[in-house]
């Protein structure tokens, strides 16, 4: 299976080398210089937007201005595949900007260069179905699972609704613990491990990552609210055993 990889910034290199992996012929272009794996070919923007399949590596933030620029000149015929953390917003977009009829799948790889350092099969990998079009959506799923993939179908808002409360609240907490500037400790017990381990995931992740996951998950708001009315009960608890 051929396929183009759009952007080699953090994930987007670790993404094309799991492609090559599961035995893809990969292109990959990137505006800046970054070191690809040996199997992973560099090419024009123009060449890779020939590619059948394109899978686009972008920030969230970005992606629908990559996509206005980058839409006119691509073949209609080829495959457009979102690797957003986020769902309804790039999945409207792909709708928006693609030429008529053009299909385009939104996924989301639920890890990364870290999660995924050890390899990536049991892993779990959001599927979202865009286009009323069985063959091209049916051959990325056959190459999610022949990769070893847990694949989860959803709608763009299941995902978004679910991610709010798993993926957004752990990035939260993560950011959140940073700011307190906490430190390995002799006496550290297992769930003080466990947290440091969220900062070390979540905080090796860009800031715009995190930026881009509060302000375009339309459910991170909601979720938020209902941190903070948590955090304040367990504060409030305190205060009464304190009277």
């Amino acid at each position: 299976m051929k396929v183009g990889v759009y952007g080699l910034g953090r994930f987007g290199a670790f993404w094309a080398k799991t492609l090559a992996d599961a035995g893809c012929t990969v292109l990959a272009y990137s505006r800046s210089s970054h070191e690809v794996d040996g199997r992973v070919s560099k090419v024009s923007e123009d060449e890779l937007l020939k590619c059948p399949y394109i899978f686009f590596c972008v920030a969230i933030s970005r992606f629908e201005e990559v996509l206005e620029r980058t839409a006119p000149r691509m073949d209609p015929s080829s495959v457009v595949i979102d690797t957003c953390s986020v769902k309804t917003y790039p999945a409207k977009w792909m709708r928006e900007k693609l030429h008529p009829g053009q299909v385009a799948i939104a996924t989301h790889p639920m890890f990364g260069p870290d999660s995924g350092k050890n390899g990536v099969e049991g892993l779990p990998v959001v599927l979202c179905r865009i286009s009323d079009e069985d063959e091209h959506y049916s051959k990325v799923r056959d190459l999610f699972v022949s990769m070893g993939l847990h694949v989860l179908e959803m709608s763009p808002m299941e995902h978004d609704r679910e991610a709010a409360y798993s993926q957004g609240v752990t990035h939260f907490v993560g950011r959140t613990l940073k700011e307190m500037g906490l430190e390995d400790t002799e006496i550290a017990t297992k769930g003080y491990k466990s947290l440091m381990s969220i900062v070390e995931q979540t905080c090796n992740d860009p800031m715009q990552l995190f930026c881009d996951l509060q302000r375009y998950n339309p459910y991170a708001k909601e979720m938020r609210l209902s941190l903070q009315v948590a955090i304040e009960k367990v504060l409030n608890r305190l205060m009464m055993e304190e009277m």
